[in-house]
């Protein structure tokens, strides 16, 4: 197929990045445009393989890579050409989302919804590139090389997934106004920066993004001359991605009949010039839910205070919950805005008290998104 001179698209559809790679490459070299899903491939080759694409004046179209038929790359290719992107946050792993939407829903623990997903196919029977974040920090790769032309590495950010959230996360969460979504973030800093990061977050109920449920997806763009703005679909399936795949082959086509390459995204190639760097997670700054199981008796909420007062950390609320027995109980905070390196030097401290009986559950809270 590939090197059939009758041939002008080529649609690679297999995944993977051995074979897939050598074929896409293969493909470009003998002048065919090339239509791909291959998030994994792009998030890894993606620099060299649209380099080549450019060479040999080719398109490589890649819709259906991230968010299924959500028309995000294109949106972000052309209709957002005019704005800088101030930050974006996605909804983009329907395993993760569909997970976390029946623990909420239907109050049932993590492993009881994931044997469920797997059964209905929502889940692979080994789920850890979804459930550990990776899948989706992959596809933040690429939107981050569009929005902000900049060629970044998973290897580069923070990358967290959901097995760590239990009920107790889930239902301390909605008592404080909030739901955990798996987010993947990106925002312009004012050193020119990119600030990178897939984790579990917090977003208000409120929020059209926490209202994202099931298997759907969801991006939310910051522009600075747009505003916010929300897409919303299904981001996984057979149908929505061949709607992606085929919106990308009418596109290819359109260029053999007006006998043109169709615009390709320069991603990529502007990254190598103008590469904005990553801030390190160490670095950014924001509010944070923890909970602390530590024993139950006068002074330890005083004791973890001044630990937080000391690394700068500002406490906004506190409550006690259940006992864990007679002796434990749940300490849940929500604080100001602090600088993570504060807070896990601050963490790392509080572990020492004798009091503490167990490592904290710190998950991030996002409040820009509450539109």
């Amino acid at each position: 197929v590939v090197d059939n001179p009758d041939i002008d698209i080529v649609v690679e559809l297999i995944g993977g990045v051995t074979t897939a790679h050598s074929l896409i490459r293969r493909a470009i070299q003998n002048g065919k445009h090339v239509v791909t899903a291959n998030k994994a491939l792009l998030a890894e080759h993606g620099g060299e393989l649209f380099q080549l694409a450019s060479e040999h004046q080719v398109s490589l179209n890649f819709e259906a890579s991230t968010a299924g038929g959500i028309p995000i790359i294109k949106t972000l290719q052309e209709s957002f050409a005019g704005n800088q992107i101030h930050s974006l946050y996605g909804i983009v792993n329907g395993t993760c989302n569909y997970i976390l939407t029946e623990m909420h829903e239907r109050a049932v623990d993590f492993s009881d919804v994931l044997k469920v997903a797997q059964d209905k196919g929502y889940a692979e029977a080994d789920p850890t590139l979804d459930v550990e974040g990776i899948d989706a920090a992959q596809k933040l790769i690429l939107l981050i090389a569009l929005a902000y032309r900049s060629s970044i590495s998973l290897q580069q950010f923070h990358v967290e997934g959901i097995t760590s959230i239990t009920q107790k996360e889930i239902q301390y969460a909605r008592e404080l106004g909030y739901v955990i979504k798996l987010l993947a973030i990106a925002k312009l800093t004012d050193g020119n920066r990119v600030e990178a990061r897939v984790h579990p977050t917090l977003v208000p109920e409120r929020s059209l993004l926490a209202n994202v449920g099931g298997a759907f997806n969801a991006v939310c763009v910051i522009g600075d001359a747009v505003g916010p703005t929300l897409f919303y679909g299904q981001g996984a399936g057979e149908m929505p991605t061949a709607s992606a795949v085929v919106a990308d082959i009418i596109d290819a086509a359109k260029s053999v009949q007006q006998g043109i390459s169709t615009p390709i995204s320069q991603a990529w190639l502007a990254g190598a010039q103008a590469e904005v760097g990553v801030c390190p997670i160490d670095d950014i700054e924001t509010r944070y839910y923890i909970r602390f199981v530590v024993a139950d008796r006068p002074g330890v909420l005083a004791k973890i205070g001044t630990i937080l007062g000391n690394w700068q950390i500002s406490i906004a609320s506190v409550i006690q919950k259940d006992p864990h027995g007679m002796e434990t109980v749940s300490l849940v905070m929500l604080t100001h805005k602090a600088q993570e390196k504060n807070m896990k030097a601050a963490l790392a401290q509080i572990y020492t008290l004798e009091d503490v009986k167990d490592k904290a559950q710190l998950i991030r809270i996002e409040e820009e998104v509450d539109f």
